[in-house]
This record gives structure tokens, sequence and C-alpha cells, in this order.
């Protein structure tokens, strides 16, 4: 028992020093090109300065949305409601079309009926991580497939060869294939942490597995004693 509370509370550490840092970097990104821009003051650097600048409070936006994304599903379920989980797909699929578009990337889906009680908008925010995720760390004209039954719902992609000793990692808070500092159109490192949160919240479990060939293939596996709805 005190092993595992050890170890929660040392993971909670580490999660409120990553927070902190990822929180810190835009800060300090945002102070240098300010001194930038007022050394130099020209159009066309002021210009440069306003594109950094928006691009960086895009991306802090984003994760303070995703820390209390996650926040709100470690919580739990206060109440739920039958959800379609096909059309969730269907529509989160079709708000990251032009995404794929511009990368060259095919969906391919099989969709089988399945409702489930929960929560429509964490269940929302489970696809659309799992898209995002399978869409950005892809190859050019790459491949995306979804399936969804009875067992729960499936996402895999093609991409670049992950080591399996990294796998376990990846549903840890903010982190990611490539540690470097992100660049524009990255995540926040948040993603896949959210998706195994969410999971848990509507008595799922999520899990990755390495493809041969490159990729990941995301399974979210739904307890078969968690309530479902005939449709």
């Amino acid at each position: 028992m005190l092993d595992r509370i050890s170890a929660l509370v040392a993971s909670q550490q580490r999660f409120v020093a990553n927070a902190a840092h990822e929180l810190r970097t835009p800060l300090a990104v945002q102070r240098a090109a300010l001194e930038i821009g007022l050394s130099d003051p020209t159009p066309e650097r002021v210009a440069e300065v306003r594109t950094r600048l928006l691009t960086v409070a895009d991306r802090s936006e984003r994760l303070i949305e995703g820390l209390l994304l996650l926040s709100a599903s470690d919580q739990g379920l206060d109440r739920t409601e039958p959800v379609d989980l096909a059309q969730v797909i269907v529509q989160a699929a079709a708000e990251q079309a032009p995404e794929r578009e511009s990368r060259s990337l095919r969906l391919d889906t099989r969709l089988e009926p399945f409702v489930l009680q929960g929560d429509p908008a964490l269940l929302s925010h489970l696809v659309r991580n799992l898209l995002e995720n399978a869409t950005r760390y892809n190859v050019p004209d790459g491949r995306i497939a979804v399936h969804l039954d009875e067992r729960g719902l499936t996402v895999t992609n093609t991409g670049p060869r992950i080591p399996p000793d990294t796998v376990p990692h990846l549903f840890e808070p903010f982190r990611r294939l490539n540690p470097r500092r992100p660049t524009k159109g990255e995540g926040t490192g948040l993603g896949l942490s959210i998706v195994t949160s969410i999971a848990k919240a509507h008595g799922a479990q999520a899990t990755a597995t390495p493809n041969p060939d490159g990729g990941l293939t995301v399974r979210v596996t739904f307890a078969r004693t968690a309530e479902r709805v005939n449709c």
C-alpha cells in the first residue's frame, strides 16, 4: 500500500513539474519574440513576431484546454446518456478531413452500431484525440483505419517505426515520440493520456501496439460489464 501511495505521489509530482515546464516554455518564447520585435521594429520583423506570438498563444490555449480536460475526465462521470459512438466517429472524421487531405492521408472506416451510456463531450474528445494523433504522426500518402465493433474502438495508422519499449510511456502526460521542442502543428503531449483517462472513466481500457511496418494501433476496449444501450 505504501509503495502504491509513493508511486502515486511521485507520478503527481512529475505531472506538476512537466505541466509547469510546458506552460513556462511558451512564455519564454513570447518574451524572446517581443524582445526581437522591439530591437528591430521594421514592418517585416513586426509581422514575423505577430505570427510567432499567435502560434505560441494557440498552442498555450490548446495545452490549457488539454489540462482542464484531463482533470475533468479524472474526476469520473457525474451524469451519462446514450451515446452513438459510430456517429461520434463520423462527425470527428468529417471535421478533420481537411487536415488529412492536406497530408494526402486515406481514411478507411468499418463501423458497427455501438451505443453506450457515457458522457458525449468526453467521448467526442476521446475519438478526436485518437484521430488527431493518427493524422499527426503519419507519413505522406499514409493510411488511417478505424474499426468499431462490439468489443470497442481500434485506430491504426501508418507512420515511423516505434520501439516497443517506448509504447507504454505514450499514455503518460507530455510524452512524445520525439522529445525535442514541439514545432508548429505538433500536439501538446496530452493526447493519449487524455484518451486513457476518458476510457477509464467509462469502464474501458486503452492499449497501444506498434505495427511491424511502422505506425501504431490503439485499442479502446469496453468492459463486458459496461452499461450498453440496445440499438
